[in-house]
């Protein structure tokens, strides 16, 4: 808080202006206290804690009296040699790169529907919205039961349309896990995609539209010199928290496959469960989870990179 300012003469008749500066009181700083602890508890430690973890070979024995030794970056250096990583990395990737290609797509699209205005638009916003509210696992377990091989409604509707013969067990075989698991993250990330989207649109001023008709632009060229560089950095925005939200997707595989079969869904978050609760490897398993945090945090540095690069253009 300041205090008025005072005025102090100077030799020669001239006055200085002073500005003075009452100290921060103790309870201002109070607000911030239960804010301070829920990050440190919530955030922090956990984060400081597996680090440690990850530089100690800490095993079922040493876990509660913490004589486990320090290897350094010994734990990071079996987790990338091992196999099952590079074959969870891969996985992840996939699994990345489809969902977000089908979200973002899909949800463009609709936030393309959505911005003009017709009867009803608020009713089916709202309804497509349900897919993003519901719990993971609610999700996870609803399109375990529509895939299921037996009696799953996609098999039912897809002999229905002549698109099968038989039926197919989705989530059982190793060639249509990942296809499934897939299905189910573009059906959860297509509101959250629209959502985003729909605001980048309604931002972009009609008056560009409306003096791009009068210089005989079409639908086609004011979509792809208006709409698409007005929307870039809404896009990157877009994109970025979706690698990350993706990337790091363990609750929905976890209710439908478990990362099964034969690991053809075992992304990178379903590894480091697999070796830390299954395998009690917990160095390991803290070293991999570390690894799983820099891949998005270096994702961002990027995108930082990408939005100074565009400001300064």
């Amino acid at each position: 808080m300041t205090q008025p300012q005072a005025l102090e003469n100077k030799p020669g008749g001239e006055r200085r202006r002073t500005l003075a500066v009452e100290p921060a009181r103790l309870g201002d700083y109070l607000y911030v206290v239960p804010a301070l602890i829920f990050v440190v508890l919530i955030l922090l430690y956990p984060l400081g804690y597996n680090l440690y973890i990850s530089l100690h070979e800490m095993s079922v024995g040493n876990f509660r009296t913490g004589t486990a030794p320090f290897v350094g970056l010994e734990m990071y250096s079996e987790v990338i040699a091992d196999p099952a990583f590079r074959h969870a990395f891969l996985i992840s990737l996939l699994f990345t790169g489809g969902s977000l290609l089908f979200q973002f797509t899909i949800g463009f699209a609709l936030a393309l529907f959505f911005n003009r205005p017709f009867p009803g638009q608020g009713l089916l916003r709202a309804a497509l919205l349900l897919a993003w509210v519901l719990p993971l696992v609610v999700t996870g377990s609803l399109f375990r039961w529509m895939l299921n091989g037996d009696y799953g409604v996609v098999n039912f509707f897809l002999q229905g349309l002549g698109v099968l013969n038989k039926n197919v067990f989705w989530l059982s075989e190793p060639d249509t896990a990942l296809i499934g698991t897939i299905l189910t993250n573009i059906w959860v990330g297509i509101p959250f995609n629209m959502v985003l989207l729909l605001a980048g649109l309604q931002s972009i001023s009609p008056t560009l539209y409306e003096a791009a008709k009068i210089d005989g632009a079409n639908a086609w060229r004011r979509f792809l010199y208006i709409t698409l560089p007005m929307m870039r950095p809404v896009m990157l925005i877009v994109i970025m928290l979706g690698f990350i939200y993706t990337f790091r997707v363990f609750d929905l595989i976890f209710v439908m496959t478990q990362g099964g079969p034969v690991n053809a869904t075992t992304v990178l978050p379903i590894y480091v469960y697999d070796e830390t609760f299954e395998f009690f490897h917990f160095g390991q398993g803290a070293a991999a989870a570390t690894l799983i945090l820099i891949i998005p945090f270096t994702l961002a540095l990027v995108y930082l990179w990408l939005i100074r690069r565009e400001e300064a253009a």
